[in-house]
């Protein structure tokens, strides 16, 4: 391996020395062979380097491309700066909450009483999960396709057209979507649907939405390919809404209720600011909504939102929109910049400590004419040399890394430096940014030496030591510091993880599994497929209602109670089902009953919560009083223990349970205990589908396991997590790179202190202690420094969960014990070898 190398280095000097002619080419080649063989020389160090270094980089090439592609959103659109999406600020009883989306009338109240408004487009989806059944029919009369789940599917009005820049491949702009049941689809839909078919005699097929809902082809338009809040495929025409029952469905003339699917995006005219339609919005509500304008507990807002913050405000996120979020970016950027500073200390560290072997080259250097600059120029040379070398490296691991920020990386973003140039002009940029600041104070440390000093005796001045030393101790500090902030960060982001998933959430999580079955107003299929569920040898209890105790997207309505003296009304989170549900998830009553079976709401169950809240501090307080939903009194008749109705973010809110049969779509199976061959839920999951298929064999089973749906609360936090288990691991190794650099450079320049204290009896472990304990002095420094660091920023984080794992002391003494233990190993690693070594030979030139 050294004769290759030795012979690749001679091959570069040739090459150099045989192209170089000009002065200019002269000056080069000796930098550049001055650099190689430098690099030959220090091979240890040179290694270390360019690993610190490539390891930076290569980390800073991967999150370039990930915040680069999520920065990248809605900048292609023609005065972007002026497009907006309209969202909601509501209060319900003094509970504020935020919406993408808004009340259907609202874009036409718009379009014809909003002045400084070009464009008004409204944007509605299908209802349920926003998908649709697609079928295309044939010619020949055989088979449809039929395409389950399409998604990308909206209604909208040819304005949607004016506001991107589409380009038409059949059909008309302008007329294209005037008439109901017209459909203009993407070129890329148009394969999937049409596969034999040019665009032009597309024009003019049928396609079905939801078996009943026919429409035929007016156009077809080439898909955008920039990244875009704009991901729609299929664009159905939205008088084709008011032409159908989707008028109802879609509540196009309600003013006071809006579903998730309606959303509205609005183009301002030149020169109009948000601010000047902010009143026009206000006076909207106040006309068409008035009691929402005079009541401040119960109040709604509209709001523009620019185009270019859709894409990361995840408090207006629509129904299967994919948001980034600027912490996470800021986050990633902080990490691609600490581990490249780690990387530019280490070279600055190893640099700076092998200064002395090199003063007798620069004394030689200036003695023969040789200025400070063109030895600046020399020192960053070889500093871009080595950046250079790593930068390459940096590209080979790259795809490595992929893998480290896979849980950050968006589907369909892929790392090509042949597609994405981008890519290259970024490297070339950091590559010559780190050369700089790397190689900038090394340079100059090296350039001060005087050649009178130097000559006289091999080693710069004491002054310039002690200076260089004290530098080195300060950045092996600071390293430290950064690598012992994430060590901590790390395990309490684990500790809080592990407290959500399994701290008592107040209900069973296990062998439960949960599904839908289609939206129907016939019973008797539900009733049916329970029938043969109770068959099934390997269940245990089946339950017919709405959601788990724990998910996302819950139902509440408000209720008022009144005890003569006063009034409490409250927005209330609903839960129904059938008996066995509270059975079924282990749900317990501290007072009163279950309720009764019944097909409407007959009966209240409430939690702890809400009995409080009504001013029952004893729950059998609470048994036998009425509530009003809906101007119906319905009497409690039992109290709920809390359980976590959410995530530990949120704090437990005031709940309802009740019977109500006739809007359950939701089946939840407690499975029998797996035996000794792991078949009874394989069996069971088999003999369900199977049942489900023979009561609906057009739709398909899709099943999910509620422990599962649980740990889906907390995915952000897992991503977090290992993308802190990286960024730990990785800033531990180039920590650890540095140090090991450093006490090998220490033990070498104190080979003979350590022969003679051999010779005079000295022992093995006395001397690991001797050229350990400086090193060790300084990683207690840095845990000193970071930790009081480390704990408020935790403490910040946890803010965000309102049930936290608690901050103990020792926590962070195991992490810094761990750091500890970890630097030892590798300081052990040259040291011990140093202490073992034969002192003979240390001494043998004295």
């Amino acid at each position: 391996m050294a004769e290759k190398l030795r012979f690749i280095v001679c091959s570069l000097q040739f090459v150099v020395g045989k192209y170089a002619h000009s002065k200019f080419s002269a000056v080069i080649k000796n930098y550049f062979i001055t650099a190689l063989r430098n690099f030959w020389r220090n091979k240890v160090f040179s290694v270390i380097n360019v690993l610190g270094l490539s390891i930076g980089i290569s980390a800073a090439l991967i999150i370039f491309l990930i915040v680069h592609y999520e920065m990248s959103y809605d900048k292609f659109e023609k005065d972007h700066d002026r497009i907006f999406r309209v969202t909601m600020d509501v209060k319900f009883n003094g509970d504020p909450g935020t919406s993408a989306a808004v009340p259907a009338p609202l874009g036409n109240a718009i379009r014809n009483e909003v002045t400084g408004v070009d464009l008004s487009v409204p944007l509605f989806q299908f209802q349920g999960d926003a998908t649709a059944k697609v079928t295309i029919a044939k010619n020949d009369g055989t088979t449809p396709s039929i395409y389950k789940y399409q998604p990308d599917v909206i209604f909208t009005t040819g304005d949607y057209f004016k506001l991107l820049s589409f380009q038409w491949l059949a059909g008309s702009q302008q007329a294209a979507l005037q008439n109901p049941f017209s459909v203009v689809i993407s070129e890329s839909r148009a394969k999937q649907y049409f596969p034999s078919l040019n665009a032009a005699d597309i024009i003019g097929k049928q396609i079905a939405y939801n078996d009943s809902l026919k429409t035929t082809v007016t156009g077809i338009v080439k898909d955008l390919t920039e990244n875009t809040y704009f991901s729609a495929l299929e664009f159905i025409s939205l008088p084709t809404v008011y032409a159908t029952g989707l008028k109802h469905n879609f509540m196009m003339e309600t003013w006071n209720d809006w579903m998730g699917y309606s959303q509205l995006v609005v183009k301002l005219s030149a020169g109009t600011t948000p601010e000047k339609i902010d009143p026009q919005l206000k006076g909207l509500v106040k006309k068409y909504n008035e009691p929402a304008s005079k009541d401040p507990n119960n109040s709604m807002q509209f709001k523009l939102q620019p185009l270019k913050n859709i894409h990361f405000d995840s408090n207006y996120q629509g129904v299967n929109q994919r948001t980034a979020s600027m912490k996470m970016l800021y986050g990633l950027m902080a990490i691609a910049l600490f581990l490249l500073l780690l990387a530019c200390i280490n070279f600055i560290n190893l640099t700076t400590a092998q200064a002395s072997h090199r003063a007798k080259e620069i004394g030689i250097r200036k003695t023969m004419g040789s200025s400070r600059r063109q030895l600046i120029m020399q020192f960053l040379g070889e500093t871009l040399f080595i950046t250079s070398i790593a930068t390459i490296a940096s590209i080979i691991i790259a795809p490595l890394l992929l893998k480290a920020f896979a849980a950050f990386i968006p589907e369909g973003l892929h790392f090509s430096l042949i597609h994405q140039p981008v890519l290259i002009l970024f490297l070339v940029t950091l590559t010559f940014a780190v050369s700089i600041i790397a190689g900038f104070y090394p340079s100059i440390v090296l350039s001060s030496y005087k050649p009178v000093a130097v000559l006289k005796n091999q080693s710069a001045a004491n002054a310039t030591k002690t200076r260089n030393a004290w530098l080195r101790k300060t950045l092996t500090v600071s390293q430290f510091v950064i690598a012992q902030f994430f060590v901590i960060a790390t395990f309490m982001v684990g500790k809080q993880i592990h407290y959500s998933l399994h701290e008592d959430l107040g209900f069973r999580k296990d062998a439960i599994l949960t599904f839908r079955v289609p939206f129907d107003t016939s019973m008797s299929r539900r009733y049916a497929l329970m029938n043969k569920i109770k068959t099934i040898p390997e269940i245990q209890l089946s339950s017919l209602g709405f959601l788990s105790p724990a998910i996302e997207g819950a139902a509440f309505n408000d209720m008022t109670y009144t005890d003569g003296k006063k009034e409490v009304k409250e927005n209330v989170q609903i839960r129904w089902a059938d008996t066995n549900y509270m059975k079924i998830y282990q749900l317990k009553l501290v007072a009163g009953r279950n309720v009764q079976q019944s097909d409407t709401i007959q009966e209240f169950v409430i939690n702890e919560t809400f009995a409080k809240t009504l001013g029952f501090q004893n729950p059998q307080d609470a048994l036998n009083k009425q509530l009003l939903d809906n101007k119906k009194k319905i009497p409690i008749v039992g109290v709920l223990k809390d359980f976590h109705e959410g995530s530990m973010h949120a704090a437990i809110g005031p709940l309802a349970f009740t019977s109500f049969n006739k809007r359950s779509y939701n089946i939840h199976v407690l499975l029998k205990p797996e035996n000794g061959d792991g078949m009874v839920w394989k069996n069971a999951i088999s003999k369900l589908q199977t049942s489900f298929k023979e009561i609906y064999p057009d739709d398909d089973f899709n099943y999910s396991f509620f422990d599962e749906n649980i740990a889906k609360f907390y995915e952000t936090e897992k991503r977090v997590s290992g993308l802190l288990n990286w960024a730990t691991g990785l800033t531990v190794l180039i920590s650890c790179l540095g140090l090991l650099g450093l006490v090998i450079f220490i033990t070498t320049v104190r080979t003979k202190e350590i022969g003679i204290r051999k010779v005079l009896g000295a022992s093995v472990s006395n001397i690991v202690s001797i050229l350990s304990k400086e090193f060790i002095l300084l990683i207690v420094i840095a845990f000193v420094i970071a930790t009081p660091i480390a704990w408020w920023a935790v403490h910040q984080w946890l803010q965000d969960f309102a049930y936290r794992t608690t901050m103990s002391w020792w926590v962070f003494a195991v992490c810094g014990l761990i750091m500890l233990a970890v630097a030892m190993l590798t300081l052990s690693i040259q040291t011990i070898k140093a202490a073992i070594s034969n002192p003979v030979n240390a001494l043998r030139s004295e």
